[in-house]
């Protein structure tokens, strides 16, 4: 929690430097006669590989922009990283965030305003992963990101698992409990295989808020955190973890619970689990049994969120190099970029021409689990447009679902003090 604090606190003092106009590069990088983009991304394994093949194709099409892609860790390393740069004068051109800090540094005015860019305004972006859908109230804003690698979260399970229990995917949180409860078998030594698993995050949450008819913020801008729906998607983890006992307490935090999870599924330890549908090319590939995709179970309604990240170029740099990462960015956004980046790595393709060209092609029809996780866009719950949401999430939230989950404590006790700490300024 305190590592949580320290990032946004760093941050905030960083942006708001750079934001007076400490963060500014004057001078295009150039070499070999083409301007220098440095681009920082954030992941590896697989995805790492089909970013950088791209980025080489990019640079061998043209010869007017280098682009230089630099790993920078996880998302959260990446920001932290970013944030010294801000405030160093030193920030790459080109860079992606997270989706909810998007607000947060449009606010402190060290995003660049893409309107006014070539052909900005007519990709035709899926809208629910378009700032403009993704965001609840972000068509009052300029655009200041581009869909990049994005996704949502999405329900696996284990095809020969459900076949033996006669079980189907559940569709709502009833029939997940009663799926659970049979999926689950325990051994003479203590082994268990757990009917279900979800890494006990923030994301997950909250799709669960949505599903219980809630919103994280009230329409009088009140962060609520989801009111008596934030508490009940609590008390239904409370559940299945302490009292059913179907599925397996939290396995570690951020992106070590989600490698964990889809590890133990692979290796036959879980029947069903909630992930992203960004590891389903990797999970396609590396499961011994037919992974079967499905929508997340509802409550009184189908809600996700959006998640991945967005394109966002850095006020700071000189024009020149912003100019030169939009001729990089607009060109990932073309059909068979955005087709090739989907269909290798899983993440959702961001246009509606791509996807119109993968039906047409029978992309879908020979990979049913990516059309289910495309058509649950339809479910999608936009973010509100809130600076503070970023905070929200790192510092007061995503700590308390793991204690509230591990220790039972009271789950509107916890809540009534994480939106006391929310509405308080960072």
């Amino acid at each position: 929690m305190l590592a949580r604090r320290a990032l946004l606190r760093a941050l905030a003092a960083s942006v708001a430097a750079a934001a007076l106009g400490c963060g500014r590069r004057e001078r295009p990088v150039r070499r070999d006669g083409r301007v220098v983009v440095t681009f920082w991304y954030a992941y590896g394994d697989l995805v790492r590989k089909v970013l950088l093949e791209l980025v080489a194709r990019f640079n061998a099409s043209q010869s007017r922009v280098l682009v230089e892609a630099v790993h920078q860790g996880d998302y959260f390393e990446c920001l932290a990283k970013l944030r010294t740069a801000i405030a160093a004068g030193a920030a790459p051109t080109l860079s992606h965030v997270v989706c909810e800090v998007v607000p947060y540094l449009a606010r402190a005015r060290v995003l660049e305003a893409l309107d006014g860019y070539d052909g900005a305004g007519e990709i035709p972006f899926v809208p629910a992963l378009s700032q403009q859908g993704a965001f609840r109230g972000a068509e009052r804003e300029p655009t200041f990101c581009i869909p990049f690698n994005r996704s949502t979260p999405i329900a696996f399970a284990s095809g020969r698992l459900l076949d033996e229990a006669r079980v189907a995917p559940p569709r709502t949180w009833d029939e997940l409990l009663d799926a659970a409860r049979r999926l689950t078998r325990r051994g003479e030594g203590g082994e268990v295989r757990w009917g279900f698993e979800v890494p006990i995050s923030w994301w997950y949450w909250v799709a669960m808020v949505g599903q219980a008819g809630g919103a994280l913020v009230a329409p009088d801008g009140a962060l609520t955190l989801g009111g008596e729906a934030g508490e009940r998607a609590l008390r239904f983890w409370q559940r299945l973890v302490r009292d059913e006992r179907v599925m397996r307490p939290p396995p570690g935090r951020d992106y070590q619970a989600w490698q964990s999870s889809n590890e133990s599924f692979l290796q036959g330890r879980i029947a069903m689990m909630w992930s992203s549908t960004a590891f389903v090319r990797y999970l396609e590939d590396n499961a011994r049994f037919p992974v079967v995709a499905a929508p997340l179970p509802r409550d009184v309604r189908a809600s996700v969120p959006t998640g991945g990240t967005m394109f966002v170029l850095l006020r700071g740099a000189p024009d020149e190099e912003k100019r030169a990462a939009w001729e990089f960015v607009r060109w990932m956004c073309d059909d068979e970029q955005t087709i090739a980046w989907s269909t290798r790595t899983g993440y959702l393709p961001v246009t509606r021409p791509a996807v119109d060209k993968l039906d047409a092609r029978g992309w879908y029809a020979a990979h049913p689990n990516d059309r289910v996780a495309y058509d649950q866009l339809a479910s999608v719950d936009p973010w509100p447009w809130v600076p503070e949401l970023f905070r929200v999430e790192r510092d007061v939230v995503e700590p308390r679902l793991e204690d509230a989950v591990l220790t039972g404590r009271d789950a509107h006790a916890i809540l009534d003090e994480a939106r006391a700490e929310a509405a308080r300024p960072a």
